[in-house]
């Protein structure tokens, strides 16, 4: 037999089994890593090299961006954590828009205090003169983002942008006010336009309810106390560390850092009703079920934060994924692929951080979803 003859053997042999025959299957997968697998517990609740592969293709697979910390909770326990090169669980991270879900619980609290109604005309002084037709802005109107005020959250350039140009422009120093001045560019209530501008607002009526000095150091105080106090101190979330302008407001629509950890805390207590661990209702469960009733205007947008609801009306992609996951799902989004996304019918919040572009954030939620779809659903 001729070594030609022995080698066409050989292939034909292969031909029925090709997977067995060596490593170049297409249907191979790389073995995981060690630093993948010890990312993830052993109760974690899902078969763990699964949840292993899922949550290291956040961080390796091409196409996603940088992802700088993954940390997923299942039924309140730590199921995978994982943070990059150069980052831990010590790390704080920019919050970019997922504060605003923080605002509306402050809000929620002045609530609760008796302090504030969500019905009433917003309490803002310069919308309450006669003919001024922006007194019928109510406080949920701004919570829901369908104002009505005048805003671009995204401008090419840049600086046409009315979220740049409050941050960083003409009305930096005083963010609140140059947002109030803004006229309607349609009725209140009428049109959902999402806008970091209206949670300052927000943010600037709370500094208002809280003290009645105008001092920007009084109104830091005011602010930064409550929700220590209120929120942050009950929830152990120790890396908290929110911004204000020079006017002594809170950047309620977009700068605040923590951890991983304790985004991941926000989260659960969300999922919770607004209990702490403790058992303690920091904020009424009537409220955080306003917080995820879809507006009027937008069904997949509640107060403040984001639901997994269908929207046809929708002129741009769904910023979740209805069709990949329970429709109670719901998410704090933040500018650059910032998310913390809370599952109550699997009993999940799940936390991603790092640095995508727009088309990079689609690719990486298919891979967030993947991660989910490991639970069941009850």
């Amino acid at each position: 037999m001729t070594a030609r003859f022995k080698a066409s053997i050989a292939v034909l042999t292969c031909l029925p089994a090709l997977a067995s025959c060596g490593a170049g299957s297409p249907d191979a997968l790389p073995p995981l890593t060690q630093e993948a697998l010890d990312s993830v517990s052993q109760d974690a609740g899902a078969p763990k090299d699964q949840l292993a592969r899922a949550v290291d293709e956040l961080f390796t697979k091409e196409g996603l961006g940088e992802t700088r910390a993954v940390l997923l909770l299942a039924d309140g326990k730590v199921a995978a954590e994982r943070y990059a090169e150069g980052y831990d669980a010590e790390t704080r991270h920019i919050s970019w828009s997922m504060a605003k879900t923080v605002t509306a619980v402050l809000v929620g609290m002045l609530v609760a205090d008796g302090l504030l109604s969500e019905e009433a005309p917003a309490p803002v002084p310069e919308w309450q003169r006669s003919g001024d037709p922006r007194a019928d802005i109510t406080l949920e109107h701004l919570l829901q983002m369908r104002a009505g005020l005048r805003h671009t959250e995204a401008g090419d350039p840049p600086y046409e942008s009315s979220e740049v140009r409050m941050l960083f422009l003409d009305g930096r120093d005083d963010m609140a006010k140059w947002a109030k001045e803004q006229p309607l560019e349609a009725e209140p209530g009428e049109m959902f336009e999402y806008s970091s501008n209206t949670t300052v607002i927000l943010a600037d009526i709370a500094a208002s309810t809280l003290t009645d000095s105008d001092d920007p150091d009084a109104r830091r105080l005011a602010v930064a106390s409550y929700l220590e106090e209120r929120l942050f101190g009950p929830l152990g979330m120790t890396s908290m560390l929110p911004e204000f302008d020079a006017s002594g407001t809170l950047i309620g629509g977009s700068l605040m850092h923590a951890s991983a950890r304790d985004y991941a805390k926000f989260g659960e207590f969300l999922r919770a009703g607004g209990q702490a661990p403790s058992g303690e209702q920091l904020v009424p469960s009537g409220w955080v079920e306003k917080m995820l009733t879809p507006s009027p205007a937008s069904s997949h947008y509640g107060y403040q934060i984001w639901l997994n609801r269908p929207n046809p009306d929708l002129k741009w992609p769904h910023p979740l994924f209805p069709d990949r996951a329970p429709q109670s799902l719901f998410s704090l989004i933040g500018h650059m692929g910032q998310y913390v996304l809370v599952s109550p019918d699997q009993k999940l919040t799940l936390v991603r951080l790092g640095h995508s572009n727009r088309e990079e954030r689609v690719a990486m939620l298919g891979e967030a979803a993947d991660v989910l779809a490991l639970y069941p659903s009850e």
